[in-house]
Parts: structure tokens; sequence; C-alpha cells
């Protein structure tokens, strides 16, 4: 077993209707344009889907107020950075971004850092925080019950160990997000502002080891809500690959295409993985590499998801 350590009415009604998969789809195509280097049109594209969308990922505006610094434009910088506040943005992680430092300079600054607890305040607000505490507690639960695994030498001691005290833990933490799932939603970045919490626990579950995890029902049966989670923007691509990863990476017992985080593809497997990764929103591997190649050209930061394994470029083996 493999452990992760880690509105209004109106508004309310039109948000129903949307289809996230196309959020994530208009994303990808200005992601293209960042890849070459347009970047006036690829902050267009960002600011077409801020406003035909009430809910908006924090990674979105993170990368529109670079965009819009990169093209000399302070003021739009500035607000995207405050829509990014009220999204969810700490202080403290944006003076960690040095693309962004040279905006600590200019008057309006102040204000940002002034306002900061007001901004802060109406992300509190959005947030459903007794199933945010709620699932921290079931993160903190999870967490322990991994650490256990630790004590376990040797590859069949982890098995055992994972098969008889952790699985039975883990199935009762799966019924309990089944149940909050059909009453409230998938508790993500949406709902509780964390994308880690439920997709973790997930992970653990799916990684409990081979043969459980074959003949695992709990998961088969969340997985179409956790589709429809993705399309209602519930749940990130990111935060489904990383869950889907690992239950196709353990149930192959390694040997199966996947999103590309825990294995890296091959030439051959390359465009399965990306079908994989286009019928839930997440950029192909060739689009986020470009990416990574701006990054380090531009210097500013585009927030890529990774994991433990994964940092900048996704390889692909021969």
């Amino acid at each position: 077993m493999i452990f992760l350590f880690f509105t209004n009415l109106k508004g309310a009604e039109i948000e129903e209707t949307k289809d996230y998969l196309q959020y994530h789809k208009q994303i990808i195509e200005a992601e293209k344009l960042i890849g070459e280097e347009n970047f006036k049109a690829a902050l267009s594209q960002y600011e077409n889907v801020f406003d035909n969308y009430e809910f908006v990922f924090l990674r979105d505006y993170q990368v529109a107020a670079q965009l819009a610094l990169f093209l000399n434009d302070k003021q739009k910088a500035l607000h995207y950075i405050k829509e990014g506040i009220s999204a969810g943005w700490e202080l403290k992680a944006i003076k960690k971004n040095k693309h962004l430092s040279q905006l600590n300079k200019e008057p309006e600054w102040k204000s940002i850092e002034n306002d900061y607890d007001s901004f802060r305040k109406v992300y509190n607000e959005s947030l459903d925080q007794p199933i945010r505490n709620k699932v921290k507690k079931m993160f903190s639960k999870d967490q322990r019950k991994a650490f256990g695994a630790l004590f376990r030498i040797g590859d069949n001691a982890q098995q055992k160990y994972a098969e008889r005290k952790f699985a039975p833990h883990s199935e009762k933490q799966l019924f309990e997000i089944i149940e909050i799932l059909e009453t409230t939603g998938y508790p993500g970045e949406k709902l509780i502002g964390n994308r880690y919490w439920i997709s973790t626990i997930l992970s653990h579950h799916n990684s409990i080891s081979t043969g459980y995890v074959k003949k695992d029902t709990l998961y088969a049966f969340l997985k179409p809500k956790l589709y429809e989670a993705l399309k209602s923007g519930q749940i990130s691509p990111y935060e489904y690959a990383t869950i889907d990863d690992w239950q196709r990476t353990v149930s192959s017992d390694r040997s199966g295409p996947g999103y590309g985080f825990l294995i890296a593809p091959t030439r051959a497997s390359l465009s399965v993985t990306n079908e994989l990764r286009e019928l839930i929103g997440l950029r192909s591997i060739e689009v986020r590499n470009k990416l990574v190649d701006v990054e380090q050209r531009t210097g500013m930061n585009f927030y890529l998801p990774g994991n433990p394994w994964v940092r900048g470029k996704i390889e692909i083996k021969d």
C-alpha cells in the first residue's frame, strides 16, 4: 500500500446550468495560447471564462493576474489578485510569487494589505464551514491511520495492515463521503476551500492493495458521482485524475496507462493518457510541458498541479 502525506438566487440558478467540462476546455485553449506566448489572447480567453461562470477556480485568477502584469497592466493584475483573495489566495502565498513581487511597490498594494481581512471574510463566508470542519477531521483521522503502515516492515506486513486494519477504516470514511456527496455535494475547493482532503482519503482507499482494489465496489459506486461533481465544478480535473489514477495504477499492478502522474506515459501509451485527460478537462501532457517551458522563460508561476513524484515537466518515456 502506498500512502500520501501531504450568491444570489438568480446567480445560483444560472450556475446550475453550467457545464464545467466546457469551462476547463476553455481554460485549456487559454493555456495553448500561453504555450505559443500569445499572452494577450490568453488573458482575453481567461476573462471570457470569468464573465460566464459564477464560480472560478483560484488557479485561474492566479494565472490571469500574472498574465496581466506581464502585459504591464498593473491595475488589472491588482484586480485579479483581489478576486483571488476572495477565492482563497492567502497573502503570504501572494508574497512568495516572485513575478508579482514588483507590485509591492505600487500605491494600491497597501490597500490590498489593509483590505485583506475583508476579502478573506468574503471567502470564508462562501464556504460550508460545518462540512469543512467535518472533512478536516476525517482527513486527520485518515492520516493517523495511514501512519500506522510506516511501523510495518516489509511489503507483506504493510499489505496485511492495509487490508485488515486500514480497509475497514477506509470503508467507513467512504460511506461518510457518499452521504456528503448526496446531501451537499463534493467537498472540494468550491464547497470547503480545500482540494486535497477528500482526494487524499480516496487515493488512500484506491491504493490499499491490488487484490483489494480489483474487487472494491465502493469506489465503483462513487466514480459516477465524482464525474457529475466534475461537470458541476465541485471537483477539479486534477483532483479527479489523482483519485482515479491510483485506482487504475494499483488495479493494473502498475502496468496500465493512467493520467501520467503516478507513472510517466510512454510514446506508445501517450495517446491513451491524453484521451483520459481530455475526457475530464485536463490539459494534455504536451500542453503542460509547454507551460513549464514558458514558466522558465518568463518567471511566471502557472501553479501546475503535481505530486511528490512530479515536478515541472511530465517525462514521456521511450
